[in-house]
């Protein structure tokens, strides 16, 4: 393997690379139009008439007005003759339009626009007749100051201190238009040839590499990028400001490179030789060698609460808390972080750049796909960390959404631009991932990779429906796939296994099986439910398990030997188990002969069955329990964080104190042991398990804990570093969450003081963590005055919402205006739903069902979810806390 590191490459280094890597697997030139309209199967707001073929573009941003310049010539294949060409455009103003048709012939269009369809209508004079033609487009546009069309940054240079902007793209799922008139709908692809005016000591990024610079007056330069590959519009990338890059050879010839903010030096390291590592194993894994001559992933600073990395083919954005590797800020789950992120943007450039859905209603073949490969690669290259386990929580998450009456299937119907931009949750990317991995652990691992290499070699450059993976897995020869596929990706809901009598005779054990539909909602429960196949892996004692595709209401199942029978055996099926009470304890005797990971998902599993009603509290809670203190880190860290969520669940009172100590008595033991501080050379899975330990113990109230987090924030009085290192975070949350007034401001002060975006943005939230409501208040009115900036402003009010979710929602309906600057308009109602995710208040109830009411239909739904949340847990609340406090008198003093 050839390897090189250029921690500074230029621009001109990118031009360089254009000559020296091999050639596109797929051809750069305009293909013949040998095309066909979009079929009616395919939805469309666009009219059928025509399809573009190539766009060429040239931008012109000026980043100090916010606004820029660009020319489009669109080359395009009309079929049926029409008076008008209709593109989608957002914000932008046309100046002027014509048709060239091939003969050279130019005819003026006159543009009218319809904002509510973010739509340009081109008027001819007379008829455009079938053909192919070429479309040019003089415009202009704005530049948001949130992460959607093209967009700005405002952060301090690594080097200077002083705020600077550089410019990026964010286009999924429609914003693409914000930046070029455009077919801006995943199933029109198109090559894309991109040129920007820049200036000239400034960096262009695209997502292929420089072919040319021009030299223009006023210390401006024209970059021109190589032709890209046939794509999708959303994922089209621009970016332009003072970067650096880091780079080296992948062992498949790829170059890959981290590219960020001026001065990061070798915070880039880690993610760079990450993704030389990555993007070789995906290559073969797909069987599709990476089509594109590079690899960036660009370091964006700054954040959004809405997602975290775009797969821009050739050219991903991260934003920087999430990509560059910082000593005096990184948190050890930040490391894993960045691993699991860049593979998770890595397999997009195959499920979702090479191959397409067709439409938004299969957004989840990116998404479920993308956190699916990520696990698994993750697991691949550090079974160290025991990653598996997240996995666990991934599919807890879903389940969560999904047993509200408000969830909807894998594969949704989405017609809106708004239905879009709530498209992106639980539902899609963790049921999505957990659905993916029950599928391949039914077919194998073998047949599975088949098929998916099949799907990609049928399938690349184009579009597809979910129906085209079903069929390629199967004809690889994964028996009922379709089936359970079908069932668990249209049909929304969790299913709800019900183990009635385990009874062994004769060295065999028969299990008596009964399915349902498992709800947080009491009045859901009962009446008619769906029936899932559902493919079992179950366990007897210590025998292999045993397959068991269970496809009607009831069953039974005869396997060989005698034991405790745990039926999600690996935890890939996707559906709750609700064993009998008698088989249940069997399995809290037998815990510690399980894997971790079966110790987890049951632990999971069990104690959201508690939380909902379907068991005493003390079914969980038994589970929870039986967690030796010396176990697994990563299995440690993960409970203890569940000690928490089951704190948080009682009132300040007795009970909780109660609660508290026996959690300090349980775990501090643990943290003396690692200590306050990480240890050299120790596994990242004590140093982030330490954290979780500050963490829990802090928020549950463990005086030591608490004084010495105290402690050492004072130390920044008169050392700035005094928290540097991977547990910075962690003190900075227990701290601030006690915090005293003058402990606030000093927290402030450091918030201004910052050199770094992530630090600075650090700092900022953390003054939403304080338990003093009159602080909490404090920090809403900072974060609409200004001073921070807009990410760092909505980050502070959702921060204040976790510990005081009334204050934080009220203080925002008061000032809608002000918060609304804050937020992307597209993203306002999940911003709102978000403040009101830990509210146990009735009065909130009626204010959300208000704030609905206001809104369109098609951007109510996070809002109503919240309500049917709320609802949840006002009904099992008591019970939850009336359980809770019976099991902690049996757990003595």
């Amino acid at each position: 393997m050839r390897s090189a590191f250029r921690p500074f490459a230029t621009a001109s280094a990118v031009i360089a690379l254009a000559v020296s890597l091999p050639a596109l697997a797929a051809p750069a030139s305009t293909p013949a139009p040998a095309l066909a309209a979009l079929p009616e199967t395919v939805p469309s707001d666009l009219p059928r008439t025509a399809r573009p073929t190539h766009y060429r573009i040239e931008v012109t941003p000026d980043a100090k007005a916010l606004s820029f310049n660009g020319k489009v010539a669109v080359d395009l294949v009309v079929f049926t003759a029409t008076d008008a060409l209709t593109l989608h455009g957002n914000g932008l103003k046309v100046a002027s339009a014509q048709l060239v048709a091939q003969d050279g012939k130019k005819t003026a269009l006159t543009a009218s626009t319809d904002e509510k369809a973010q739509q340009l209508r081109f008027n001819a004079p007379s008829q455009i007749k079938p053909g192919t033609y070429r479309l040019d487009i003089a415009y202009s546009g704005t530049i948001g100051t949130q992460p959607s069309g093209l967009f700005a940054l405002d952060y301090p240079d690594k080097r200077t201190g002083k705020d600077t902007r550089a410019l990026f793209t964010q286009f999924e799922a429609p914003d693409a238009r914000r930046f070029v008139p455009s077919f801006d709908e995943p199933s029109y692809k198109a090559t894309f040839d991109l040129s920007a005016v820049v200036p000239a000591g400034q960096m262009a990024l695209s997502n292929m590499p420089v072919s040319r610079e021009e030299k223009l007056a006023g210390n401006l330069k024209r970059v021109t990028f190589a032709t890209t590959p046939k794509m999708s519009s959303y994922l089209l990338f621009f970016g332009v400001g003072d970067f650096e890059r880091a780079a080296k050879m992948a062992a498949d010839g790829v170059e890959v490179g981290i590219v960020s903010p001026a001065g990061s030096g070798t915070q880039a390291e880690y993610a760079r030789d990450g993704l030389a590592q990555i993007l070789p194993w995906f290559d073969d894994y797909f069987g599709v060698k990476f089509p594109l001559p590079k690899l960036d992933n660009i370091a964006a600073p700054g954040s959004s609460q809405f997602f975290g990395a775009m797969e821009n083919w050739g050219a991903i954005m991260t934003f920087e808390r999430i990509l560059l590797l910082d000593p005096a800020t990184t948190s050890p789950e930040g490391m894993q972080d960045i691993y699991s992120t860049q593979a998770h943007e890595t397999a997009h450039q195959w499920f979702g750049d090479l191959v397409t859905m067709a439409w938004w209603d299969d957004i989840w073949l990116n998404e479920g796909f993308a956190s699916w490969a990520a696990d698994k690669i993750t697991d691949h290259f550090h079974p160290e960390w025991n990653y598996r386990l997240n996995a666990i929580d991934g599919r807890e998450a879903a389940m969560s959404l999904d047993a509200l009456p408000t969830t909807h299937p894998i594969v949704q119907t989405i017609r809106t631009v708004s239905e879009m931009e709530q498209a992106f949750d639980a539902i899609t990317y963790q049921k999505g991932q957990a659905t993916i991995a029950m599928l391949e652990d039914y077919a194998g691992a073998d047949t599975w990779r088949a098929g998916i290499r099949a799907y990609m070699a049928k399938h690349a450059y184009a579009n597809t429906q979910s129906q085209d993976l079903w069929a390629a897995i199967e004809g690889a020869g994964g028996k009922d796939v379709n089936l359970i596929a079908e069932a668990f990706t249209r049909t929304p809901g969790v299913p709800l296994l019900r183990v009635s009598s385990i009874t062994c005779q004769s060295g065999k054990t028969r299990l008596s099986l009964a399915q349902d539909a498992f709800s947080l909602d009491p009045a859901d429960r009962g009446g008619q439910k769906p029936t899932w196949p559902l493919p079992l892996l179950v366990r007897v004692g210590d025998a292999t398990p045993a397959r068991h595709l269970m496809s009607t209401k009831t069953d039974s199942v005869v396997l060989p030997g005698c034991g405790p029978v745990l039926v999600n055996s690996g935890q890939l099926g996707y559906y709750r188990t609700l064993y009998d009470t008698a088989s249940l304890q069997k399995l809290v005797a037998n815990f510690a002969k399980l894997a971790p990971i079966d110790q987890y998902g049951l632990l999971r599993d069990n104690l959201s069955l508690s939380m909902a009603g379907y068991q005493d509290m003390a079914a969980g809670l038994s589970l929870l329990s039986a967690v030796p203190a010396t176990a697994d880190a990563t299995l440690t860290d993960n409970v203890v964080g569940q000690w928490q969520t089951v704190y948080d669940l009682l009132d300040k009172g007795t009970a909780q104190q109660q609660l508290g100590g026996l959690i300090s008595r349980t775990w501090s033991p643990r943290l003396q042991k690692l200590g306050f501080d990480p240890v050299a050379g120790e596994p990242l899975t004590d140093t982030k398990l330490r954290a979780q330990l500050i963490r829990t113990l802090g928020a549950t109230g463990d005086a030591k804990v608490v004084a010495e987090a105290r402690r050492r924030l004072q130390g920044l009085a008169t050392n700035p570093a005094a928290l540097n290192g991977p547990l910075k975070r962690t003190w900075l949350d227990v701290a601030a969450a006690n915090a005293t007034e003058s402990d606030w401001e000093l927290l402030r002060q450091q918030a201004a003081k910052a050199s770094g975006v992530v630090d600075r943005q650090l700092y900022y939230s953390s003054l939403g963590a304080a338990r003093d409501e009159a602080l909490a208040t404090k920090t809403l009115a900072l974060a609409i005055s200004g001073t921070p900036d807009a990410t760092s402003g909505s980050q502070m009010i959702t921060s204040v919402s976790r510990e005081h979710p009334e204050l934080a929602f009220d203080f925002v309906r008061s000032h809608q205006a002000e918060v609304d600057k804050l937020v992307e308009h597209a993203g306002r109602p999940r911003f709102i739903a978000r403040l009101v995710a830990a509210s146990t208040e009735p009065a909130m109830m009626g204010k959300l069902q208000a704030y609905a009411a206001r809104l369109p239909a098609d951007e109510a739904k996070p809002v109503i979810q919240a309500q049917t949340g709320l609802k949840q847990r006002l009904a099992n609340r008591p019970t939850q806390r009336a359980q809770l406090a019976a099991w902690l008198k049996t757990q003595g003093k």
